[in-house]
């Protein structure tokens, strides 16, 4: 008994040291993010589907999305062939010379704020047989269930069937989400373009199969939910 309490304590005394280690102050990060505003706003809902809304995507996924592309800028200054990370040119230079610390505080600023619904449109898409169909009916049934024919996973499986994601697997929130944000970032996970989703390549293998058809249905139906 007394080493499985040994146990026990040693676990949760792991798991207090690891939500320390990427825990950010936002007060902090309050005084850190006026270059970020410009193109997200104050509180991270950016105003144009130019620029995500970045809005209560979760701290540990805004932190990995920092880091991912303050590594892809100082490799690519560096002029390494292929730089690791993500490339946002649009960030270039932004967080060059940031310390790890602002990150944090900068992930948990905008981890705190609620992200504003886009809300889906009704229209139509052509599928493979030349057929047109609803997207939203397209969107939704890709994103309850997939495509078992071409091996595309349910897209709940990881950010729930509410859309609202899974911030200790790191897992983002994407409901109310711009739709040609997430248009965009399918695409660029198919096509090898963005590569920081893991060894594992979660995204890339889920959008591999994907049809442009499937892709903007379910982008569609994504920004249409509600918490």
């Amino acid at each position: 008994m007394k080493k499985l309490v040994t146990r026990v304590l040693f676990s949760l005394g792991m798991v207090a040291l690891a939500q320390g280690a990427m825990a950010g102050d936002p007060q902090a990060g309050a005084d850190k993010v006026a270059v970020c505003a410009a193109c997200h706003s104050d509180d991270g809902n950016s105003p144009s589907s130019a620029f995500p809304k970045i809005a209560g995507l979760g701290e540990k996924y805004l932190l990995k999305q920092l880091r991912d592309i303050q590594t892809w800028d100082q490799e690519q200054q560096q002029n390494i062939a292929r730089p690791a990370g993500r490339a946002v040119p649009q960030m270039t230079g932004m967080l060059r010379n940031l310390s790890d610390q602002d990150l944090k505080d900068m992930a948990a600023f905008y981890a705190q704020y609620e992200m504003q619904t886009s809300g889906a449109r009704e229209f139509d898409v052509q599928i493979y047989t030349g057929d047109m169909v609803d997207s939203l009916e397209l969107g939704e049934r890709i994103w309850r269930a997939g495509n078992l024919e071409t091996g595309v996973p349910a897209c709940t499986g990881c950010h729930a069937p509410s859309g609202m994601g899974n911030d200790p697997a790191g897992f983002p929130r994407l409901a109310g989400q711009y739709a040609e944000y997430i248009e965009q970032q399918l695409r660029a996970f198919r096509a090898g373009d963005r590569r920081n989703d893991g060894e594992e390549m979660m995204m890339r293998g889920t959008a591999r199969n994907m049809s442009d058809a499937e892709i903007r249905a379910v982008a569609n139906f994504i920004s249409g939910l509600q918490k």
